[in-house]
């Protein structure tokens, strides 16, 4: 007999949106430092597994397309879309291989690699943001709950406070649309066109990273300042499967 009422799915997001919409100074700047990044000729790169596959697709979808208004198109590239890289990879390199092996190919310094994770432990993604470090680019993370390995790997994250991944992949969404209404509203403002310092794009030192202060609720969190990078992450092999969203 069914003891779970109809709206409990519903209950849980509500309960879940409470905390996150104390996030929204978090994704404003995103979008700011985003139109920022790709207004001076940068790249967004975006990777998630299984759900949140299609909510990195969804994004870059928004970017190159519109989401609202019509404006140009930016640079924004969903790294598992592409079928026959990811399979090559897969098959010659090993499936934690499929994200980080296009990041070195298509990232430069200052571009932003986003991930998105429930779990937060895919070695797919860890590997694409040891990766993106080295490259010299800014990582951010949508994740599932505080701590987990991705959101220390990131330069900052938004940490979804919910114990269901349905929960923490609809409110994902709702921070891809967050994110698209910060960068378009910064673009009409003009961000876009002056997104640069000695005609290079901005990097994360000065406008994408956080100074590694949690907030005590599981939310934003940056890597702790003057942390190796890699350091307290697990190796590649013992994470959380690559299936897992």
């Amino acid at each position: 007999m069914k003891t779970v009422t109809d709206t409990a799915h519903c209950d849980d997001l509500m309960k879940a949106l409470e905390t996150f919409r104390d996030r929204g100074p978090l994704v404003e700047r995103w979008g700011t430092v985003l139109a920022r990044r790709l207004g001076s000729g940068g790249r967004l790169l975006v990777a998630g597994n299984g759900g949140s596959a299609a909510q990195a697709q969804h994004l870059t979808a928004e970017l190159v397309g519109r989401y609202r208004d019509d404006r140009a198109p930016f640079s924004a590239l969903a790294l598992h879309a592409d079928t026959s890289s990811t399979t090559a990879i897969a098959n010659d390199y090993g499936v934690q291989e499929v994200f980080a092996r296009q990041t070195a190919a298509h990232g430069r310094a200052g571009d932003v690699l986003m991930l998105l994770s429930t779990s937060g432990s895919s070695a797919n993604l860890l590997a694409a943001a040891e990766r993106a470090h080295r490259l010299g680019m800014t990582v951010w993370a949508l994740t599932g709950r505080a701590p987990n390995p991705l959101q220390l790997a990131a330069d900052e994250a938004l940490c979804v406070d919910a114990p269901v991944a349905a929960t923490v992949q609809e409110l994902h969404l709702v921070a891809v649309h967050m994110l698209c209404e910060a960068f378009d509203e910064a673009v009409e403002r003009g961000e876009a066109e002056r997104g640069t310092v000695d005609g290079r794009p901005q990097r994360s030192g000065t406008d994408g990273r956080a100074d590694g202060r949690a907030d005590g609720r599981g939310g934003v969190v940056g890597r702790p300042v003057g942390r190796a990078r890699g350091a307290g992450r697990p190796a590649a092999p013992g994470s959380r499967g690559e299936g897992d969203a």
